[in-house]
């Protein structure tokens, strides 16, 4: 893992989300963490040994409770074998090898274990990330890094079969809040520990100049018909299983006994050669 390039401040981020849990605004979650009650209440089992990766442990345990609660750091405190159901809680987004958290997992989990992990996606704060750049560019003349990259739904899900696990399942769901004014959104960041701490960012604050301009190109772009402006969040869930023989096996291709046009009611048109 020492070669893995850094994208994450782990110091700063530690600061950021001490900061927040003194006056927390963790909505996002939150909504994860009802999310997950949800999928969870779906499963016709009982899990006995469950593990949880959260940096905010007062909102998560009441979904998974009896939970071993284990920080999201570049190596997860998991014993191999040890868990039936491993729920990596809203921080994949932070990783600097996030294949490498899943394959942790995956190997913490029994056979036929259940791992669920809900993630931010890449559409997540597009529009911030669009004005604070344009801003960045007109009144300095460069552009720095100020929201970190999150993964597309394609290649997290991708992410779950590199890691070993069966039957894997992507889902998205998009959220949008709305605010004041780009500034408040900024500071409800702050209180969920989520503000910058990529390890390529500018080390000095951000002029007041930046951020007035953003804002003003937030509302210009993106204000709503009462004047707020919307903030997207996409939320994607990632469900797999350890493999286990009991599981559901797909079939040798050609074995069907069937043929779907029979099946459909319709008529087969061969493909040329």
């Amino acid at each position: 893992m020492s070669d893995t390039p850094r994208l994450t401040d782990r110091r700063a981020l530690a600061q950021h989300r001490a900061r927040a849990a003194r006056a927390p605004a963790l909505f996002l979650h939150e909504t994860a963490r009802d999310e997950v009650q949800d999928r969870l209440a779906l499963v016709n089992r009982t899990f006995t040994q469950p593990a949880l990766v959260t940096p905010f442990p007062q909102v998560w345990e009441s979904a998974v409770p009896g939970a071993r609660v284990v920080p999201d750091g570049e190596v997860l405190a998991l014993e191999e074998g040890a868990h039936d159901l491993v729920v990596h809680a809203l921080c994949l987004h932070w990783a600097d090898d996030p294949v490498g958290q899943l394959i942790q997992c995956r190997r913490a989990l029994r056979p036929d274990g259940l791992m669920l992990t809900v993630s931010l996606g890449g559409q997540t704060l597009h529009e911030l990330r669009s004005a604070l750049g344009q801003a960045e560019v007109e009144v300095t003349g460069g552009m720095s890094p100020r929201v970190a990259p999150m993964g597309e739904i394609r290649d997290l899900g991708a992410l779950m079969q590199r890691a070993g696990l069966a039957l894997p399942v992507a889902d998205s769901l998009p959220l949008t809040a709305s605010y004041d004014s780009a500034l408040h959104l900024m500071r409800d960041l702050r209180a969920m520990g989520e503000t910058n701490a990529m390890a390529a960012r500018l080390r000095h604050p951000t002029r007041r100049a930046v951020l007035l301009r953003a804002a003003e190109l937030y509302a210009e772009g993106y204000a709503l018909p009462d004047g707020r402006v919307p903030a997207t969040f996409e939320m994607i869930t990632l469900t797999g299983w350890a493999p286990d023989d009991s599981q559901p096996q797909p079939l040798r291709p050609g074995s069907a006994a069937a043929r779907l046009a029979d099946a459909l009611g319709t008529d087969e048109t061969p493909l040329k050669d």
